[in-house]
């Protein structure tokens, strides 16, 4: 409150000292104000681009992706990659006009936000929000997975398995590198809730095209639970083998090279599964690993033989201290697994 010599009733006269403080705190006002409808102008527009407020859900496909630290790069590479071969599976993708209108006029109208004031930043997001449902209408659409650095992308109208396994051919074949980021990148094909109830009744009728007779093949299982308690390890293990079991007792599992592979990622209350082929082949689909040459098959005799030398040795202490006496037991150089898989032997 500033303060003036009295003239007339309800009249002040301001004096030089008291004017220069009202300037200062409506400037002040002006300032808070202006802050304000930044403030809720950029969480409109970051609610509106998804960030945070689109997550991974159950019933849901599409592909995560993991990365190492940088999950905006991630993002960037995964919907150049993915577009880049649904180009050549499916043909470009199609837009609207109103669709290309609004994608032109997005960073104009980001531009102009710290100058519209709070109704007109409302008006702005009950627009976007009325035409953001053909927007999510497409075919990509990277979300919250739930899990630090791992991106989800939601597919529509693609099989995301598809997908990925023609991605992972090409880079086989190639040998070329076209991710920085990308490290692994996993299809899912359908999702649920990662209660074991919920899981035993839908991993049974999804399994079904793959191991129920007269269909038939070796398998192995892949297992990874993020930020979640809610789905034990071994009781993951015990429904998945009572189901393929039980599907057709010719189904086999395949530590070496199987036919299948069932992958099952828990973040959280979603469980992620999939079945896919030529997971050994494509180095756990892992993008940094596939582009790279094969090792070489000469290798291997000379580590076994190694390794005999030193059992001859000394068979106690490499039962107890060196890894290569399970190597030579099983014949083969010892592979070891990464922390995002957990291939399960059933007995």
């Amino acid at each position: 409150m500033f303060t003036g010599t009295k003239i007339f009733k309800n009249c002040y006269y301001i004096l030089p000292d008291s004017w220069n403080e009202l300037k200062s705190e409506m400037a002040a006002v002006q300032e808070s104000k202006k802050r304000s409808r930044k403030q809720y102008s950029n969480h409109a527009a970051k609610k509106q681009r998804g960030g945070g407020a689109r997550e991974l859900e159950v019933g849901m496909q599409g592909i995560l992706i993991t990365c190492n630290m940088n999950q905006r790069k991630c993002t960037a590479e995964a919907y150049s990659l993915l577009n880049e071969y649904a180009d050549k599976l499916y043909g470009p993708e199609k837009f609207t006009e109103e669709e290309e209108e609004e994608e032109r006029n997005s960073d104009e109208e980001e531009k102009e936000e710290d100058d519209d004031d709070a109704e007109a930043a409302l008006k702005k997001e009950v627009k976007q929000i009325r035409s953001s449902t053909a927007k999510k209408q497409r075919r990509f659409l990277a979300m919250e997975s739930g899990a630090n650095n791992v991106v989800f992308v939601r597919t529509l109208n693609i099989d995301p398995n598809k997908l990925v396994h023609h991605i992972l051919q090409d880079l086989h074949t190639t040998k070329k590198k076209k991710s920085r980021v990308i490290l692994r990148m996993l299809p899912v094909s359908g999702t649920c809730k990662a209660f074991i109830e919920e899981m035993e009744k839908y991993l049974g009728p999804f399994l079904e095209s793959w191991f129920k007779a007269p269909n038939q093949g070796t398998f192995q299982i892949v297992f990874k639970a993020r930020n979640s308690s809610h789905a034990k390890r071994d009781e993951v293990i015990k429904v998945l083998a009572g189901l393929v079991g039980n599907m057709n007792p010719k189904n086999k599992v395949d530590l070496t090279n199987p036919e299948y592979t069932i992958i099952v990622e828990i973040i959280k209350n979603v469980c992620c599964v999939s079945v896919v082929r030529d997971y050994v082949l494509f180095r756990k689909f892992n993008l940094q690993e596939v582009v790279k040459n094969d090792r070489e098959p000469e290798d291997l005799p000379s580590r076994v033989e190694n390794c005999e030398e030193g059992k001859e040795e000394s068979a106690k202490e490499t039962e107890s201290k060196s890894p290569c006496s399970e190597e030579c037991s099983a014949g083969t150089p010892k592979q070891e697994s990464t922390p995002t898989d957990d291939p399960i032997k059933l007995e």
